[in-house]
């Protein structure tokens, strides 16, 4: 059978075919044999780096690998503070020795931290601290692992869940480093002999607890009796890193819970002194999870709180942030333990300058209600209207709908009364102008201007500015 010849173009184009695969092979080939020669070579100097290495730790009294390996694995071990080798703890905390020197880490490695409350704060706090060289660590908490608590625990793990949190962490904690005095106490602190025992002797205390109460009462316990005490605000409903800060109890803004504890502390008479880490982030749509209809049929809602003071719903947790506030707080307490200068947390820009703000205004108010030629001297510093704008009323109007104010003013509330922290509220601009026509000018009474409602809201309010009041004349 006759074979037809090919044209010129095809064998050209053939020809070229070929001719590119014959290059394309090559390439690759020597490709191949270039990334094997670079791989020998790179074993080889990473051979000899190795050995370099371990001939420059001969004598140092630092194992290689294998020797670690072997000495750790060694039967006749015994785990605990004062028999394990000194040499691998160097090692471990060796990052730790570089940046605070030996003196500062001899004083954290002879520290004793105690941390009430293991949840995702607590729980990432105690396991930086134990990283960073402390030596002996108490947890407190009463409560179980669940699979929930996972999103945000440092230590706990599937096989946890149902056991206690802190028996989880001990158990984790002492893997990490065996050589620290970890000891756990399954149960809930609370102002009692037994449970201000447990924190005899502690060169810090970590507060991560969640009830009001019992937070409260631990921290004027350590505040009186003169053991530091580093507190956790609220991370719940918080999805802004950038907005977590340390500063003074005195000194928040924006977290319910900070505003809750200082009231409590107020009465017992602490105004300051409590570092704390907090965030200033007002949360958005993240709200208090409403419980289920099948809860409440099953008897009444009081009867499902684990304590009788313990919150029954769920305010959701976005894992990341509890972690954050637990590494604020071990780096405080770290830094403080070392016995170095820590940073100055200021106060948040233009708070001070808001409260003086709002003191003029109220100066000016105050002239023209009493019919002055001249602004006089108040009753009422910069410091109290701040305890008004941000405790009293959590700087929101004091009328309903109780909304936050762009452009708030503070003013007399009854005129027949002195003018005092209970006797001033937080108005905007058309209300502010109201109430001054009808109330200050006019001499109408509250109610029949803003109603009973009103009224009985500003009422309470008042009650709670007298308490703090009381203790100012004790």
């Amino acid at each position: 059978m006759h074979m037809p010849e090919l044209s010129t173009r095809q064998s050209l184009l053939l020809t070229a075919g070929f001719t590119a695969l014959a290059t394309t092979s090559l390439i690759l080939s020597y490709q191949s044999l270039r990334r094997e020669h670079k791989t020998e070579r790179l074993k080889k100097q990473v051979g000899e780096d190795v050995e370099e290495w371990e001939r420059s730790r001969a004598g140092s009294g630092l194992a290689s690998p294998d020797e670690r390996v072997e000495r750790l694995n060694k039967k006749e071990k015994v785990w605990g503070k004062g028999e394990f080798d000194e040499g691998l703890i160097r090692e471990q905390l060796t990052r730790n020795y570089n940046f605070l020197g030996e003196e500062a880490m001899a004083k954290v490695r002879d520290s004793y931290v105690v941390v009430v409350g293991c949840g995702g704060v607590g729980s990432w706090c105690a396991l930086m601290l134990l990283r960073s060289g402390v030596g002996k660590i108490l947890l407190i908490d009463f409560d179980l692992t669940t699979l929930s608590s996972l999103n945000r625990h440092a230590c706990a793990t599937l096989e946890d869940v149902g056991s206690p949190k802190v028996i989880a962490m001990q158990k984790f904690l002492k893997k990490v480093a065996p050589w620290a005095e970890i000891e756990a106490k399954v149960g809930l602190w609370r102002k009692s002999d037994e449970c201000e025992s447990w924190l005899e002797g502690a060169d810090y205390v970590v507060d991560a607890i969640d009830n009001i109460d019992s937070k409260a009462d631990l921290l004027a316990h350590c505040h009186k009796k003169g053991i530091k005490v580093f507190a956790s605000m609220g991370a719940g409903a918080k999805r802004d890193p950038t907005r977590v800060q340390i500063a003074d109890i005195s000194n928040t803004h924006e977290d319910p819970l900070a505003r809750s504890v200082r009231r409590k502390l107020r009465i017992q008479g602490i105004v300051s002194g409590i570092p704390v880490v907090y965030s200033t982030e007002v949360p958005g749509e993240v709200k208090l999870l409403p419980l289920p209809e099948e809860e409440f049929q099953r008897g009444a809602v009081k009867e499902l709180q684990a304590f009788d003071d313990f919150r029954v719903r769920i305010l959701p947790v976005l894992g990341p942030l509890p972690a954050i506030f637990g590494l604020n707080i071990a780096t405080y307490i770290l830094l403080e333990l070392a016995g170095k200068e820590l940073t100055d947390y200021s106060e948040i820009k233009n708070r001070r300058k808001l409260y003086e703000t709002l003191q003029k205004g109220l100066s000016k108010t105050e002239m023209k209600f009493k019919k002055l030629p001249l602004m006089e001297r108040l009753p009422i510093n910069s410091d109290d209207i701040g305890f008004v704008f941000e405790d009293l009323y959590n700087g929101r109007n004091s009328l309903p709908p109780y909304e936050v104010l762009s452009k708030p003013q503070v003013i007399r509330w009854d005129p027949k009364r002195e003018l005092s922290e209970d006797n001033l509220v937080v108005l905007g601009p058309k209300d502010f102008a109201k109430h001054e026509k009808e109330v200050l000018q006019d001499g109408k009474d509250p109610k029949e201007v803003w109603g009973e409602e009103a009224v009985e809201y500003i009422r309470r309010k008042s009650l709670e500015a007298r308490k703090v009041m009381a203790w100012r004349r004790d």
